[in-house]
């Protein structure tokens, strides 16, 4: 079967095609700002709405198709931010009405685990999904992609955004992109606070933290932006590691996956490597053309749910913005 995927849940947009697992086209824009900005909702529905249709048709072209050979429509129904959401349901439902397809609305975290484990072929790994707008640790079990842990304020990825903020670094090609590769100059580590309660991580007590010290150690020069950047990306990493390591533990598990935005680090997959490998584990992680928002991973989940579940009703073809891992029943897998 032919699925194609909408995703536009933050400021990536992405349309995606593939045949049962092969990716036909993997087609995606992202919404840049200035240096020390955020990207807002309106500004971002709108870049959404002013590129969906050129990336539909790039991405058509791209795997050789038409619409009409399309099997299946599949979009993002949250989480994420409202507007941009609802502008690529809006593309999407369209889509489906106007050439008599079926719809799925996918959960955009199980976008990215089922993305990860066709990608890797890994086949039961414990989860540590982090990206913009998304921390956790999880790991599939009865029909749920059960959390054991995650972030109690900010995500990770939203955590590294503002830091670059307060850097005034380039948003270009991504914030985090550009701290890493500060961060592998930087020689002097900075000790900053290291919160992980229980299998919970917080990050915004750290991000005060350097707010609130970040002028007397630009003044004092006593350490540089490579030191800062080194110093944060450390300290946010080793929690991630530690609460992945305890779920292992737990569960007994010998395989992890690193999935979402943040998840094509080098640095995260090396640190998480070496972690494995003291347990005799296996880390899979992929690089930035699957790990970054893409419309492949809402095609590909959108598909197994419609093999296993059927069609989403047109009623219930809504945005929600607050959409949990856990609230999806897994019926794919067994």
């Amino acid at each position: 079967m032919i699925a194609i995927g909408f995703e536009g849940s933050a400021n990536k947009l992405g349309i995606g095609i593939i045949r049962d697992d092969e990716i036909l086209s993997n087609v995606r824009h992202t919404y840049i700002t200035p240096p020390g900005e955020g990207f807002m909702p309106r500004e971002t529905a709108i870049h959404h709405r002013n590129h969906v249709l050129s990336i539909l048709s790039k991405a058509l072209t791209d795997a050789k198709l038409t619409l009409n050979e399309i099997d299946v429509v599949c979009y993002t129904k949250g989480p994420g931010m409202g507007a941009p959401l609802s502008v690529v349901a809006l593309v999407a439902r369209t889509v489906a009405a106007m050439y008599k397809k079926p719809i799925v609305g996918v959960n955009h975290c199980i976008g990215h685990i089922e993305m990860g484990r066709l990608i890797t072929k890994s086949n039961n790994p414990i989860v540590l999904y982090v990206s913009g707008g998304n921390t956790q640790v999880i790991a599939y079990s009865e029909e749920r992609y059960c959390i054991f842990g995650e972030t109690v304020d900010i995500a990770i990825g939203n955590c590294l955004d503002r830091f670059a903020r307060l850097l005034k670094l380039s948003n270009d090609p991504s914030p985090g992109y550009n701290i890493e590769q500060l961060a592998k100059k930087g020689k002097k580590f900075l000790k900053l606070p290291y919160v992980v309660k229980g299998m919970d991580v917080s990050f915004s007590g750290i991000l005060t933290f350097v707010q609130e010290r970040l002028k007397k150690w630009m003044k004092s020069e006593e350490y540089t932006i490579e030191d800062l950047c080194f110093s944060f990306q450390e300290t946010l990493f080793s929690m991630l590691i530690e609460i992945t390591e305890r779920a292992m533990a737990y569960l007994g598990s010998k395989d992890v996956l690193i999935v979402g935005g943040v998840g094509c680090n080098e640095r995260l997959q090396d640190m998480m490597r070496i972690m494995c490998e003291e347990r005799g584990a296996i880390l899979y992680a992929t690089d930035e053309r699957f790990c970054i928002d893409n419309g492949v991973m809402i095609a590909v989940a959108g598909l197994l749910e419609y093999k296993s579940s059927g069609a989403t009703l047109l009623k219930d073809t809504i945005c929600e913005q607050r959409f949990r891992t856990d609230d999806v029943l897994v019926t794919w897998r067994k």
